[in-house]
């Protein structure tokens, strides 16, 4: 059975602003909602579909996506569009906005890349959720090495220029409709490839 169209649900046209998404949503939420119409499956059924229509809607990626390529968007393995189209739209903003190297030129010689993301666990009671909880934890940083004052390459020795990427640490592909830039594999997106590390941090 195929999924109703997002903007039909909500009852509004294509070109609704995000005011008049929300209005619809909230008005036909209140409508069906469950707690209204208990034991009601029909309403049940009805209130998810709205949700799931309104928080694909509301976010301007998802929006976009699903505008371009439909439910196909969120569905893995679709065939008119992305398998993860999250990462496909942080791809494409990644290649418009960067990361302050600009398109086209290679990093200057000062430019730091950006750190990965993390993420902490932490197990919590359902007092602790209610009442708010205060803890500490580790959080491992880096700092640059001494040996080589943040060179990553021996006393004595210098890096060569990514034959890969050019120095520009970035590798253009083309997606469908789209051309993305992304990391390139070969220098990890520092432009340059150390043949001698240094002891120190071992080229890190």
């Amino acid at each position: 059975m195929s999924k109703r169209d997002y903007y039909e649900i909500l009852g509004v046209q294509k070109t609704a602003s995000e005011a008049e998404l929300k209005s619809a949503f909230r008005k036909l939420a209140m409508q069906c909602h469950p707690d209204r119409h208990p034991g009601d499956k029909a309403a049940e059924t009805k209130f998810k579909e709205l949700n799931e229509a309104y928080q694909v809607l509301s976010d301007g990626q998802k929006r976009g996506a699903y505008d371009r390529y439909g439910h196909q968007a969120f569905e893995q393995g679709g065939g008119g569009g992305p398998a993860d189209m999250s990462d496909f739209m942080s791809d494409i903003f990644e290649s418009f906005f960067g990361d302050g190297r600009g398109r086209g030129g290679p990093r200057g010689a000062n430019a730091r890349e950006r750190g990965a993301d993390l993420r902490y666990n932490l197990e919590i009671g359902l007092e602790e959720a209610y009442a708010g909880k205060n803890a500490t934890i580790r959080v491992p940083t880096s700092v640059v090495c001494e040996v080589c004052t943040g060179t990553g390459a021996k006393a004595g020795s210098k890096s060569r220029q990514c034959a890969t990427c050019g120095g520009h640490g970035r590798v253009r592909a083309n997606q469908g409709f789209f051309s993305v830039e992304r990391t390139c594999p070969t220098c990890g997106g520092r432009g340059e490839v150390i043949d001698d590390p240094c002891n120190g941090c071992h080229g890190s």
